[in-house]
Order: C-alpha cells, then structure tokens, then sequence
C-alpha cells in the first residue's frame, strides 16, 4: 500500500525530511502502550501494514517525511466550511474512542454540526487516507471524460498503454477497471506479507508495473468481482497518460484549486522517480475529506456549481457493478443510496446525499480491516442520521 521509502534532501519531486517533527511522538505511558523506536527511518523501512497504533500516531499525518511524495498544489482562498455545531450535549466524543478516530467530522447542509480530533492529532494536519484515494480517483476519471482526454470507458487499457498488450490487461475496459472486474487473479490480504496487495509496500514503479504485467487471467473481463488495488494504480497509470500530467498535478488543476481544499494535501509515489499510487495514498485533513463528500454529494444531486464532473456523474458511479451490488466505481454502495469511500485503518467519507450529510474520519484501527468496528462505524452513521433529522 505504500510506496519506497524517502531518500533524504531529494530536491523538487518530493517533500524532503525535517529536524522539527510536525507531530509530536506519543509519550510511552498512553493508553496505547509503550511505543516501539519511532524514527522516521524505522517508520520507512517497516510494512505500513504491520505498524502499530503508536506508530500510525506518528506516521499517518506525516507521511511526507517517511516516503516519498507529491505536494498537491492548492489556491490561497479556502472552500468556506460555515459552523454551527450541536450543543455539547449531542457530542461524539465516545464514539471516537470506541472506533479510534483521530477525527471525526459531520456536516450536515453544508454546515460543520460537529468536528473533533484526538491522540494528538489537529485540524491542519493531513492523515493518510489509503483506499479512499479510490474514490478521487473515479471523481477523476469523470472529470477526464467531461474535458474529452479519455474518450470512452469502453476503450481498453492496451489504447492507452501499450506495455500492457501482452498482458491479461490488454482487453479489460476502462469500466471494468473502475468496477474491479478485470478478471486478472489478485490477492488483497492485509495479514499475508507474501499477498499481493503486501508486495506493493516499498515498491518501485518499474516493480509494480512488473508484478502486473505478470498476473494470470483468473476470469473473463466483466464477470467477477475481485477487490484489487493493483488495477486502481493500473487505472491511475492509465488517467496520467490519458490528462498527459501527473495525477496530483490533474488534481489540483480539477479539483483541489477549483475547489478550494488546502495546501497540506500529497500524494504518495510509487519510488523516488514513480508516479503517483492511483489506488491509494493522498493524504489530506479531515475537512478536505469533508470538501470531498460535498462535492461528490452535490453532483449527485445535481447542485454542484462550477462542477469538474459531468452532470450526474456521481450517480452512475455509485450505479451497482454486475455481480457486486456493493460497489460501483471505486466507490462503496449503501442500500438507500448512500455510498462511501473507504480506506483501511478506518478511513472514511459516507455521504448520504438526501439527507444532505457528509460525515468523514481518520482513523487508526488496530487492524486494517476489523468488522466489529465496521458495524460500531455503521451504527455511528446510523445514529448521526437519525440526529440530523431533529438536530436544532
């Protein structure tokens, strides 16, 4: 999930290390444990996936001095966020520690109801945000079909990449992709060092584009689901040649200036030379996560002003893939229409466009995917859906 590790007082392409942490590292007497040796290096030359809580505290809101990355470039004027939270009686505050958050935002009519942060963390600090790149990336992809750059999701990863001629990638759709149908054979266990989705830590480009290139055809394109955030960098591969630019560059040309959202955003590379991790890595603040949502929100709803996407474009991503009524493109499916991005570690944006709320999180679970906490996080949303309907 995370690329090589940083070379320190590499110029321009990345975000060098500092002597003065932006974080301070936890003191060994908190309710996490006494914490392991928390150098940058140590965070660097360990599998993200094996870190620990302490090391999450540390490690997720400064990425940019472990790996490295590409700063998001941003404009000088915010996307104003108005405030009017609910009175301390409705706070959430125990719902943070059951679910250890680091931030937990709601935002309901575009108005910040209720916004929290704790184990050290901070309103402009930017949190790892893994797979919820997934959903940028398909927010991407809508803004390249609007400007005419990628045709049609009909065309094939071959048309854009010919490496892939030879490959079991050749002739799956640009849509498929973005379904997770591809039919390629992928393993995504974050407990198995030896899986596939494990082999992408401290990766390289050339590695990862390798590792692809050599995956065997498991089922005909369009038929299967397979969660595989191999093909999402694979799609990320496919945009940045199609936009002609980098994926952080489109980004902030699209979205992240447009749109108001901060300057302490960047997305992790694939190795000091690679591009961008399409499937994963952009770290953001909470209210950037929140910037997100509402965007994607209002598109569905089809109030999005200035809007990047095309018109509706929401709602046929969130439009059920074949076999998988869970999930459409790069974007997690509820039964009434919501829909979510999810990042391991309880990384989150649910956003329930007809209640007009957007609800994000940082988080640090204690494993990369815990259904306990999956459905205490359900019934938190639950709870907060049914606050908003009588919220003064």
């Amino acid at each position: 999930m995370r690329p090589a590790h940083l070379v320190s007082r590499i110029a321009g392409l990345v975000i060098t290390l500092s002597a003065t942490p932006l974080f301070s590292q936890p003191a060994t007497d908190t309710p996490l444990g006494q914490a392991p040796a928390l150098s940058w290096e140590t965070l660097a030359d360990q599998n993200v996936l094996t870190w620990s809580q302490a090391q999450m505290r540390v490690g997720f809101p400064n990425i940019a001095r472990i790996d490295p990355v590409r700063s998001i470039p941003a404009s000088e004027t915010r996307q104003p966020l108005p405030v009017a939270l609910w009175p301390d009686t409705q706070r959430w505050d125990h719902w943070m520690d059951e679910l250890h958050l680091a931030g937990l935002l709601i935002i309901e009519n575009g108005v910040i109801r209720y916004e929290n942060y704790s184990q050290g963390h901070a309103a402009d600090q930017p949190w790892m945000s893994f797979s919820v790149t997934k959903s940028v990336m398909s927010m991407l992809y809508g803004a390249a079909l609007k400007a005419g750059t990628i045709a049609s999701l009909d065309q094939t990863v071959a048309d854009y990449l010919p490496a892939f001629e030879d490959t079991a990638y050749a002739d799956v759709a640009l849509r498929d992709l973005l379904r997770m149908h591809s039919g390629v054979s992928w393993r995504e266990d974050y407990d198995d060092p030896t899986s596939d989705v494990a082999r992408l830590d401290n990766a390289t480009e050339t590695q990862v584009i390798a590792h692809l290139a050599s995956l065997p055809r498991a089922h005909p394109p369009g038929t299967t689901f397979n969660y595989n955030t191999g093909e999402t960098i694979l799609a990320g591969m496919v945009l940045a040649r199609a936009v002609d630019m980098s994926l952080s560059a489109y980004l902030s040309q699209t979205i992240w200036q447009p749109r108001g959202l901060s300057p302490q955003a960047n997305w992790a590379l694939m190795g000091v030379d690679g591009g961008e991790m399409g499937g994963c890595c952009i770290s953001a603040t909470l209210r950037d996560y929140g910037r997100l949502g509402l965007l994607a929100a209002n598109n569905w709803l089809g109030q999005a002003k200035d809007d990047p996407l095309p018109n509706g474009w929401l709602k046929q991503a969130t439009t059920p893939s074949p076999d998988a009524p869970q999930y459409g493109y790069f974007w997690w499916l509820e039964d009434n229409q919501d829909f979510r991005a999810a990042g391991i570690f309880g990384q989150g944006i649910y956003v329930s466009p007809e209640s007009h709320l957007v609800i994000a999180m940082h988080g640090l679970w204690p494993a990369a995917v815990d259904e306990t906490l999956s459905e205490k996080r359900r019934a938190l949303i639950e709870a907060i859906k049914a606050k908003t309907s009588s919220a003064p």
